[in-house]
């Protein structure tokens, strides 16, 4: 019951069949009662004045009279007896007239003593429920519920169109940030909500375009005095070696930078790709290169991405655990449509208050390994940029009995 929709069809589903649902009570309740004295005792009156008019000659069948030697059993209604009594007295009759319950069924007769002394009696006219009230009652209340349910529908959907509208926009942001274009035409409401999530759109991309042009700019700048200042410490006697392992370290910080600007720009086709083929060659080409990689269990699957930005992201995942963790085992698993490859390795891991943070941007555990490791620190960065730009997701986890493990899952094709 947790959806904003079928609360508010329950709502007014609920709402309308209470509302019709008391109104029907209160019709069946005045109904129940039959027509006031008011209405009957008159006509009753009527027609007793109308029989006795008529005797001694025949008497009409439509006047349902019977005549007999003593009044109508069942218990005497006193109050609409004495308003009959009444009425045949304003209209000339010294008669005595009596109005009763039948014992046995619903209804009511009157009686009236005639000059002959025998008793007229008369049927009174019983309006009676239905048969089968309640199953009527309840096809009634089932069309109700039918009809509210559907208006109910109808509405809701229309009250959460523009909620839909904002659900679809999100689920559609691209690797860039940036919404997709929503057409401005409906309701005013609905208008309004796509006109303000198109501003949002446009300032998500001059912010992305913004903040792109700024990194590339502050990385291609720092070359300038990089290369300068390299050039003047080939003329420094001390502390030469050091100034130029800075120097590298400064590089290397510039490029990585201008490569994660590439890559949100610079994207590649989407394509099938067998990910148990590239994760050997990726294996491989590690182990040519000194990096203690081996492979475990590989299963044969395919996935949906682009062949050098997935590479790239593997490579950086794999040479952070080879490096890092010492040495490291490459698996992939194919378990409920998805793909699912491990890398784990054998190092100290990530304390676990830092491992939330290890996807920032020049994120190291131990600031000081930096004259010994080399790297920018961007490399779980760039990689995490990549595997959830086509749809995967990348975590970390730290092994139980020491070591890193980096779990990579993609929906497997």
């Amino acid at each position: 019951m947790n959806s904003l929709r079928r609360r508010l069809i329950l709502l007014l589903v609920a709402s309308i069949v209470g509302v019709v649902g008391l109104a029907t009570a209160a019709v069946i309740s005045v109904r129940g009662g039959g027509p006031p004295p008011e209405l009957v005792v008159p006509w009753v009156a009527q027609q007793m004045e109308l029989v006795v008019r008529l005797l001694p000659g025949p008497i009409p069948d439509v006047l349902r009279v019977q005549f007999s030697d003593r009044p109508a059993n069942g218990k005497v209604d006193r109050q609409e007896t004495a308003m009959l009594n009444d009425l045949l007295r304003r209209r000339g009759f010294d008669a005595l007239a009596v109005i009763s319950d039948k014992p046995d069924e619903p209804g009511q007769r009157a009686s009236m003593r005639l000059p002959d002394s025998r008793w007229a009696v008369l049927e009174i006219a019983h309006i009676d429920p239905p048969k089968r009230e309640w199953l009527v009652l309840a096809g009634w209340i089932s069309l109700i519920v039918a009809g509210a349910t559907a208006v109910s529908v109808y509405f809701t959907a229309v009250l959460i169109r523009p909620l839909e509208m904002l659900e679809a926009t999100v689920s559609k942001i691209g690797s860039d940030g940036v919404l997709a274009p929503v057409p401005e035409v409906g309701s005013a409401e609905v208008k309004a909500t796509a006109h303000a999530l198109n501003q949002l759109s446009s300032r998500l991309k001059t912010a992305m375009e913004s903040r792109m042009r700024l990194v590339a700019a502050a990385g291609h700048d720092l070359r300038t005095p990089m290369t300068r200042m390299r050039l003047r410490a080939e003329f420094l006697d001390e502390e030469r070696d050091k100034w130029l392992h800075d120097l590298d370290e400064l590089d290397r910080i510039a490029d990585s930078a201008i490569r994660l600007v590439r890559e949100e720009v610079n994207q590649d086709a989407v394509e099938p790709l067998d990910l148990e083929k590239m994760v050997r060659d990726i294996s491989a080409e590690m182990a040519t290169l000194g990096h203690s990689v081996s492979i475990g269990h590989l299963d044969k699957v395919s996935v949906r991405a682009g062949a050098l930005g997935l590479r790239r992201a593997l490579r950086n995942l794999i040479v952070n655990a080879a490096t890092h963790g010492k040495a490291c085992t490459v698996a992939l698993d194919l378990a409920d449509r998805r793909a699912v490859l491990s890398i784990s390795d054998v190092g100290p891991g990530i304390p676990p208050d830092l491992i939330n943070k290890a996807f920032e941007p020049f994120f190291r555990v131990d600031p000081g390994r930096q004259q010994f490791i080399p790297g920018a620190g961007l490399g779980l960065a760039i990689a995490k940029e990549i595997i959830e730009r086509y749809g995967g997701t990348v975590t970390l986890e730290n092994r139980q009995g020491g070591g890193l493990e980096q779990t990579v899952v993609f929906a497997a094709v």
